[in-house]
Protein backbone atom coordinates (compact mmCIF):
# COMPACT_ATOMS: atom_id res chain seq x y z
CA UNK A 1 0.00 0.00 0.00
CA UNK A 2 1.35 3.16 -0.96
CA UNK A 3 2.29 6.59 0.76
CA UNK A 4 -0.76 8.17 -0.33
CA UNK A 5 -3.13 5.41 1.30
CA UNK A 6 -1.94 5.37 4.70
CA UNK A 7 -1.46 9.46 4.80
CA UNK A 8 -5.31 8.36 3.55
CA UNK A 9 -6.29 6.01 6.25
CA UNK A 10 -4.65 8.13 9.09
CA UNK A 11 -6.89 10.62 8.31
CA UNK A 12 -10.00 9.21 8.00
CA UNK A 13 -8.70 7.37 11.46
CA UNK A 14 -8.77 11.01 12.76
CA UNK A 15 -11.49 12.35 11.43
CA UNK A 16 -13.76 9.42 13.09
CA UNK A 17 -12.14 10.00 16.72
CA UNK A 18 -12.58 13.96 15.60
CA UNK A 19 -16.28 12.93 14.94
CA UNK A 20 -17.00 10.46 18.37
CA UNK A 21 -15.26 13.63 20.63
CA UNK A 22 -17.19 16.03 19.08
CA UNK A 23 -20.47 14.49 19.75
CA UNK A 24 -19.64 13.68 23.04
CA UNK A 25 -18.35 17.43 23.90
CA UNK A 26 -21.96 18.87 22.05
CA UNK A 27 -24.05 16.60 23.98
CA UNK A 28 -22.07 17.78 27.27
CA UNK A 29 -22.38 21.22 27.59
CA UNK A 30 -25.83 21.37 25.72
CA UNK A 31 -27.41 18.53 27.30
CA UNK A 32 -29.09 20.92 29.82
CA UNK A 33 -30.50 23.10 26.70
CA UNK A 34 -32.30 21.14 25.00
CA UNK A 35 -34.84 23.45 24.04
CA UNK A 36 -32.96 26.41 24.05
CA UNK A 37 -30.77 24.29 20.79
CA UNK A 38 -33.52 22.12 19.91
CA UNK A 39 -33.28 22.82 16.12
CA UNK A 40 -29.65 22.85 16.18
CA UNK A 41 -29.62 19.50 17.70
CA UNK A 42 -32.29 18.34 15.33
CA UNK A 43 -29.49 19.13 12.86
CA UNK A 44 -26.96 16.86 14.21
CA UNK A 45 -29.27 14.43 14.38
CA UNK A 46 -30.67 14.71 11.42
CA UNK A 47 -34.79 14.69 11.14
CA UNK A 48 -37.40 15.16 7.93
CA UNK A 49 -39.13 18.36 6.72
CA UNK A 50 -41.85 18.76 4.60
CA UNK A 51 -40.75 20.45 0.98
CA UNK A 52 -43.81 21.90 -1.25
CA UNK A 53 -43.16 20.46 -4.68
CA UNK A 54 -46.26 21.93 -5.93
CA UNK A 55 -48.67 24.61 -4.63
CA UNK A 56 -52.18 24.05 -3.94
CA UNK A 57 -54.81 23.75 -1.46
CA UNK A 58 -53.37 23.41 2.23
CA UNK A 59 -56.21 21.24 3.64
CA UNK A 60 -55.99 18.77 1.25
CA UNK A 61 -52.23 17.91 0.70
CA UNK A 62 -50.62 14.93 -1.53
CA UNK A 63 -47.75 13.83 0.97
CA UNK A 64 -44.54 12.00 -1.03
CA UNK A 65 -42.33 10.08 0.96
CA UNK A 66 -38.93 8.42 -0.60
CA UNK A 67 -37.38 4.99 0.57
CA UNK A 68 -34.29 5.25 -1.34
CA UNK A 69 -31.29 2.67 -1.16
CA UNK A 70 -31.12 -0.58 1.24
CA UNK A 71 -33.42 -0.79 3.72
CA UNK A 72 -32.20 -1.63 7.16
CA UNK A 73 -31.76 0.08 10.73
CA UNK A 74 -28.36 1.77 11.28
CA UNK A 75 -29.61 4.69 13.12
CA UNK A 76 -30.92 7.70 12.54
CA UNK A 77 -27.37 9.61 13.47
CA UNK A 78 -24.18 8.89 11.90
CA UNK A 79 -20.41 9.56 12.26
CA UNK A 80 -18.57 12.07 10.45
CA UNK A 81 -17.35 8.97 7.70
CA UNK A 82 -21.61 7.86 8.03
CA UNK A 83 -23.05 7.51 4.50
CA UNK A 84 -26.05 9.00 3.79
CA UNK A 85 -28.60 6.59 2.73
CA UNK A 86 -32.26 5.26 3.64
CA UNK A 87 -32.85 5.79 8.02
CA UNK A 88 -34.94 3.51 8.97
CA UNK A 89 -36.36 5.47 12.39
CA UNK A 90 -36.10 8.56 10.24
CA UNK A 91 -38.72 7.21 7.60
CA UNK A 92 -40.90 5.20 10.55
CA UNK A 93 -41.23 9.10 12.07
CA UNK A 94 -42.04 10.33 8.60
CA UNK A 95 -45.23 7.74 8.21
CA UNK A 96 -46.07 8.39 11.68
CA UNK A 97 -46.30 12.01 10.89
CA UNK A 98 -48.49 11.73 7.43
CA UNK A 99 -50.82 9.09 9.54
CA UNK A 100 -51.49 11.79 12.13
CA UNK A 101 -51.57 14.54 10.05
CA UNK A 102 -55.37 15.43 8.93
CA UNK A 103 -54.57 17.52 5.89
CA UNK A 104 -52.87 14.91 4.37
CA UNK A 105 -55.48 12.96 1.99
CA UNK A 106 -53.15 11.28 -0.09
CA UNK A 107 -49.63 9.46 0.14
CA UNK A 108 -47.45 8.55 -2.73
CA UNK A 109 -44.83 6.30 -1.94
CA UNK A 110 -41.77 6.75 -4.08
CA UNK A 111 -39.65 3.37 -3.62
CA UNK A 112 -35.86 3.21 -5.51
CA UNK A 113 -34.37 0.20 -3.29
CA UNK A 114 -33.03 -3.39 -4.01
CA UNK A 115 -34.79 -4.36 -0.43
CA UNK A 116 -33.35 -5.32 2.66
CA UNK A 117 -33.09 -6.92 6.37
CA UNK A 118 -35.94 -9.30 6.62
CA UNK A 119 -36.94 -7.36 9.61
CA UNK A 120 -37.08 -3.32 8.88
CA UNK A 121 -38.69 -4.77 5.75
CA UNK A 122 -41.43 -6.38 7.70
CA UNK A 123 -41.85 -3.58 10.48
CA UNK A 124 -42.10 -0.98 7.56
CA UNK A 125 -44.51 -3.19 5.78
CA UNK A 126 -46.52 -3.05 8.61
CA UNK A 127 -46.22 0.42 8.76
CA UNK A 128 -47.37 0.59 5.43
CA UNK A 129 -50.44 -1.83 5.47
CA UNK A 130 -51.37 0.73 8.52
CA UNK A 131 -51.25 3.88 6.76
CA UNK A 132 -53.30 2.43 3.42
CA UNK A 133 -56.30 2.43 6.42
CA UNK A 134 -56.64 5.19 7.19
CA UNK A 135 -55.13 6.88 3.58
CA UNK A 136 -54.75 6.20 0.10
CA UNK A 137 -51.30 4.62 -1.12
CA UNK A 138 -49.90 4.67 -4.46
CA UNK A 139 -46.22 3.56 -5.58
CA UNK A 140 -43.81 5.19 -7.75
CA UNK A 141 -40.66 2.30 -8.42
CA UNK A 142 -37.63 4.06 -9.40
CA UNK A 143 -35.03 2.52 -11.26
CA UNK A 144 -34.92 -0.75 -8.62
CA UNK A 145 -37.75 -1.49 -6.71
CA UNK A 146 -36.89 -5.09 -6.07
CA UNK A 147 -36.86 -8.02 -3.18
CA UNK A 148 -37.51 -5.67 0.00
CA UNK A 149 -38.44 -2.99 -2.28
CA UNK A 150 -41.33 -5.11 -4.04
CA UNK A 151 -42.13 -6.08 -0.17
CA UNK A 152 -43.02 -2.88 0.94
CA UNK A 153 -44.53 -2.03 -1.70
CA UNK A 154 -47.37 -4.39 -2.52
CA UNK A 155 -50.17 -3.08 0.12
CA UNK A 156 -50.48 0.07 -2.16
CA UNK A 157 -53.82 0.12 -3.91
CA UNK A 158 -51.78 1.18 -7.07
CA UNK A 159 -48.38 0.38 -8.28
CA UNK A 160 -46.57 2.79 -10.72
CA UNK A 161 -42.87 1.77 -12.68
CA UNK A 162 -41.52 2.79 -16.12
CA UNK A 163 -41.06 0.14 -18.23
CA UNK A 164 -37.36 0.45 -17.59
CA UNK A 165 -37.48 -0.46 -13.41
CA UNK A 166 -35.92 -3.67 -12.38
CA UNK A 167 -38.40 -5.39 -10.13
CA UNK A 168 -39.37 -8.54 -8.58
CA UNK A 169 -36.17 -10.50 -7.08
CA UNK A 170 -39.20 -12.04 -4.76
CA UNK A 171 -37.64 -14.36 -2.10
CA UNK A 172 -34.53 -14.49 0.96
CA UNK A 173 -31.18 -14.60 0.95
CA UNK A 174 -28.44 -15.31 3.06
CA UNK A 175 -24.81 -15.49 2.14
CA UNK A 176 -21.77 -15.99 4.20
CA UNK A 177 -18.37 -16.35 3.23
CA UNK A 178 -16.00 -19.59 3.56
CA UNK A 179 -12.41 -18.64 3.77
CA UNK A 180 -11.57 -22.11 5.40
CA UNK A 181 -9.01 -22.94 2.33
CA UNK A 182 -7.43 -19.80 2.11
CA UNK A 183 -7.07 -19.90 6.04
CA UNK A 184 -5.53 -23.36 5.88
CA UNK A 185 -3.08 -21.99 3.35
CA UNK A 186 -1.55 -19.26 5.22
CA UNK A 187 -1.74 -21.41 8.64
CA UNK A 188 -4.66 -19.51 10.19
CA UNK A 189 -6.74 -21.28 12.44
CA UNK A 190 -10.05 -19.92 13.76
CA UNK A 191 -10.26 -21.07 17.63
CA UNK A 192 -14.04 -21.35 18.79
CA UNK A 193 -15.33 -21.84 22.26
CA UNK A 194 -19.24 -22.36 21.68
CA UNK A 195 -21.89 -23.52 24.02
CA UNK A 196 -23.24 -25.87 21.99
CA UNK A 197 -22.77 -27.66 18.45
CA UNK A 198 -24.66 -25.14 16.17
CA UNK A 199 -23.69 -21.57 18.07
CA UNK A 200 -21.25 -21.03 15.32
CA UNK A 201 -23.33 -21.96 12.43
CA UNK A 202 -21.95 -19.92 8.97
CA UNK A 203 -18.24 -19.84 10.57
CA UNK A 204 -16.37 -18.76 7.33
CA UNK A 205 -13.51 -20.64 8.35
CA UNK A 206 -15.17 -24.13 8.39
CA UNK A 207 -17.81 -25.44 6.11
CA UNK A 208 -21.82 -25.93 6.60
CA UNK A 209 -22.68 -29.07 7.31
CA UNK A 210 -25.82 -30.60 6.26
CA UNK A 211 -27.44 -30.54 9.71
CA UNK A 212 -26.59 -26.55 9.98
CA UNK A 213 -27.78 -26.14 6.10
CA UNK A 214 -31.79 -27.93 6.80
CA UNK A 215 -31.67 -25.13 10.11
CA UNK A 216 -30.61 -22.08 7.93
CA UNK A 217 -32.97 -23.36 5.09
CA UNK A 218 -35.99 -23.96 7.37
CA UNK A 219 -35.49 -20.35 8.74
CA UNK A 220 -34.98 -19.10 4.76
CA UNK A 221 -38.42 -20.77 4.19
CA UNK A 222 -40.14 -19.33 7.26
CA UNK A 223 -39.67 -15.77 5.87
CA UNK A 224 -40.23 -17.01 1.96
CA UNK A 225 -43.63 -17.61 3.28
CA UNK A 226 -44.11 -14.81 4.81
CA UNK A 227 -43.64 -12.93 1.45
CA UNK A 228 -45.42 -15.09 -0.51
CA UNK A 229 -48.18 -14.17 2.08
CA UNK A 230 -47.40 -10.60 1.78
CA UNK A 231 -47.81 -10.60 -2.09
CA UNK A 232 -51.21 -12.75 -1.85
CA UNK A 233 -52.75 -10.51 0.24
CA UNK A 234 -51.26 -7.19 -1.58
CA UNK A 235 -52.05 -7.85 -4.81
CA UNK A 236 -55.13 -10.59 -4.11
CA UNK A 237 -53.63 -12.99 -6.44
CA UNK A 238 -53.27 -17.25 -5.55
CA UNK A 239 -50.98 -18.63 -3.59
CA UNK A 240 -49.94 -20.64 -6.73
CA UNK A 241 -49.22 -18.00 -8.89
CA UNK A 242 -47.34 -16.02 -6.53
CA UNK A 243 -44.94 -19.09 -5.97
CA UNK A 244 -44.44 -18.84 -9.66
CA UNK A 245 -43.34 -15.68 -9.89
CA UNK A 246 -41.44 -15.32 -6.75
CA UNK A 247 -38.55 -17.43 -7.70
CA UNK A 248 -36.06 -14.95 -7.33
CA UNK A 249 -35.75 -13.84 -10.81
CA UNK A 250 -35.90 -9.60 -11.35
CA UNK A 251 -38.39 -8.49 -13.93
CA UNK A 252 -38.37 -5.18 -15.64
CA UNK A 253 -41.48 -3.06 -15.47
CA UNK A 254 -43.01 -4.67 -18.77
CA UNK A 255 -43.01 -8.03 -17.29
CA UNK A 256 -43.77 -7.04 -13.82
CA UNK A 257 -46.99 -5.32 -16.10
CA UNK A 258 -47.69 -8.40 -17.49
CA UNK A 259 -47.52 -10.86 -14.76
CA UNK A 260 -49.88 -8.60 -12.48
CA UNK A 261 -46.96 -7.07 -9.69
CA UNK A 262 -47.95 -3.24 -11.13
CA UNK A 263 -50.75 -1.61 -12.27
CA UNK A 264 -49.67 1.38 -14.27
CA UNK A 265 -46.64 2.51 -16.42
CA UNK A 266 -45.12 5.98 -15.25
CA UNK A 267 -43.10 8.34 -13.43
CA UNK A 268 -43.55 9.97 -9.97
CA UNK A 269 -45.05 13.14 -11.51
CA UNK A 270 -47.88 10.73 -13.35
CA UNK A 271 -48.40 8.57 -10.29
CA UNK A 272 -49.34 11.99 -8.93
CA UNK A 273 -51.45 13.24 -10.91
CA UNK A 274 -53.52 9.48 -11.01
CA UNK A 275 -53.95 10.28 -7.22
CA UNK A 276 -55.61 13.36 -7.82
CA UNK A 277 -58.03 12.43 -10.55
CA UNK A 278 -58.53 8.81 -8.62
CA UNK A 279 -59.15 10.49 -5.65
CA UNK A 280 -60.73 13.56 -6.31
CA UNK A 281 -57.71 15.74 -5.25
CA UNK A 282 -57.75 17.88 -7.91
CA UNK A 283 -55.80 21.28 -6.74
CA UNK A 284 -54.07 19.50 -4.19
CA UNK A 285 -50.68 20.64 -2.58
CA UNK A 286 -48.06 18.38 -2.83
CA UNK A 287 -45.77 18.29 0.03
CA UNK A 288 -42.63 15.70 -0.35
CA UNK A 289 -40.74 14.83 3.15
CA UNK A 290 -37.00 15.26 2.95
CA UNK A 291 -34.22 13.34 5.18
CA UNK A 292 -32.36 16.18 6.64
CA UNK A 293 -28.79 15.91 6.90
CA UNK A 294 -26.64 15.64 9.74
CA UNK A 295 -23.61 17.96 10.67
CA UNK A 296 -21.40 14.59 10.14
CA UNK A 297 -23.17 13.39 6.94
CA UNK A 298 -22.23 16.79 5.44
CA UNK A 299 -18.59 16.36 6.78
CA UNK A 300 -18.53 12.94 5.15
CA UNK A 301 -19.25 14.46 1.68
CA UNK A 302 -16.51 16.54 1.76
CA UNK A 303 -14.02 13.53 2.66
CA UNK A 304 -15.71 11.38 0.09
CA UNK A 305 -15.01 14.31 -2.07
CA UNK A 306 -11.68 14.57 -0.80
CA UNK A 307 -10.44 10.93 -1.49
CA UNK A 308 -13.28 9.70 -4.11
CA UNK A 309 -15.55 7.39 -4.44
CA UNK A 310 -13.00 4.63 -5.73
CA UNK A 311 -10.93 5.14 -2.60
CA UNK A 312 -10.96 1.36 -1.29
CA UNK A 313 -9.14 1.80 2.32
CA UNK A 314 -11.80 3.99 2.97
CA UNK A 315 -14.55 2.73 1.71
CA UNK A 316 -13.31 -0.77 3.57
CA UNK A 317 -13.22 1.09 6.77
CA UNK A 318 -16.67 2.63 6.79
CA UNK A 319 -17.99 -1.10 6.16
CA UNK A 320 -16.08 -2.35 8.90
CA UNK A 321 -17.61 0.56 11.33
CA UNK A 322 -21.23 -0.19 10.13
CA UNK A 323 -21.30 -3.93 9.95
CA UNK A 324 -23.96 -4.51 11.73
CA UNK A 325 -22.98 -8.07 12.73
CA UNK A 326 -23.05 -11.75 10.97
CA UNK A 327 -25.41 -13.39 8.43
CA UNK A 328 -28.54 -12.07 8.06
CA UNK A 329 -31.83 -12.88 6.23
CA UNK A 330 -32.21 -10.61 3.80
CA UNK A 331 -34.83 -9.38 1.27
CA UNK A 332 -32.45 -8.40 -1.17
CA UNK A 333 -31.44 -8.03 -4.94
CA UNK A 334 -27.69 -8.57 -5.44
CA UNK A 335 -26.21 -8.38 -8.15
Amino acid sequence: MNTKRWIALVIAGVVLVVSLGFQAVWSFLFSDFAGSFEDILAVEAGGFEPVVREQGDLSSQIAVLTVEGVIQDTGSSSSFIGSEGYRHQDFLRQIEAVKEDPTIKGVVLRVNSPGGGVVESAELHQEIVELTEEKPVYVSMGATAASGGYYISAPAQKIFASKETMTGSLGVIMQSINVSELADRFGVEMITVASGPYKDMLNPTKEVSEEERAILSSMVENSYNAFVEVIQNGREMSEEKVRTLADGRIYDGIQAKENGLIDEFGYLDDVIEAMKVDEDLEGAQVVEYRTTSSIGSLFSAQVGSLFGSGFSEVGMLERILQRSGGPRLMYLYTE
